[in-house]
């Protein structure tokens, strides 16, 4: 049922941890994908990984003059964008009275505004075509509480907004908005943290009813179905993948 032979995804982000989870699963399923990041081995040692189907562009999200340019060229050099994956993203953790003004500005620039700077240059592509997916990677932050993420949790919780509002304006041209929000998906660092926090682990997997951590597979899987034709009549939606996390005791 799930099939992207054919088409061209944009994944912000992509060269490490969820994104490089979302990029392996696309080209697996046949499209073509182009990372963007700002570290270029990172994205030449994936590029190398995952073969032909796999290119990069060395790019700062927040460098919002440059974007335009940046997806005029995927469209002359690599193909019509039919996939934009809002991957990247910035956290800072601290208590919220010690947040600076500067910090929170710093992460709701790279995980709002420049999600929205980025998908409005990639939506005067798609909407002529009359075709799209656009993906939103939103937070378990979003659903509830959790302390010393105060910049991160703002900017996740508002991209609910951005999607309801793109949604009414555009599903009617043919592109769809949709977005996922990750449990407690495992890496080396969160596992590393978490071995040094042991009550902290046990509170995170006692409210996870399949009572595991995620991984970027899991993340990838439900990136490929939404930006397919077999979710062709889903939009606006926000799907946690997080083995029932938000909605655990």
């Amino acid at each position: 049922m799930i099939n992207l032979t054919g088409e061209t995804a944009l994944i912000t982000g992509g060269g490490s941890g969820i994104g490089l989870g979302i990029v392996k699963e696309m080209i697996g399923l046949g499209a073509k994908v182009v990372l963007t990041g700002r570290t270029e081995e990172k994205l030449r040692d994936a590029q190398k990984m995952l073969g032909e189907n796999c290119f990069y562009c060395v790019n700062d999200v927040t460098d919002k003059k440059h974007l335009p340019v940046l997806i005029q060229d995927i469209e002359k050099n690599i193909g019509a964008i039919s996939i934009l994956v809002n991957n990247a993203g910035r956290q800072i953790k601290k208590p919220s009275l010690d947040t600076t003004d500067a910090e929170f500005d710093e992460v709701i620039n790279t995980n709002l505004s420049s999600v929205f700077a980025l998908t409005r240059e990639v939506l005067k592509y798609m909407i002529p075509r009359k075709k799209g997916s656009v993906l939103f990677i939103s937070s378990m932050t979003a659903f509830y509480g959790l302390p010393q993420v105060l910049s991160y949790s703002a900017s996740k919780s508002a991209l609910f907004g951005l999607l309801r509002t793109l949604t009414v304006e555009y599903a009617h041209t043919g592109v769809r908005f949709n977005a996922r929000a990750p449990g407690f998906i495992e890496s080396k660092m969160m596992l590393a943290a978490l071995d040094k926090d042991p009550s902290r682990k046990e509170k995170i997997l006692s409210r996870t009813p399949v009572g595991r951590f995620g991984d970027a597979a899991d993340i990838g899987k439900a990136a490929a179905f939404l930006a397919s034709d077999a979710a062709a009549f889903i939009t606006g939606v926000c799907l946690p993948v997080d083995g029932g996390n938000s909605i655990g005791f």
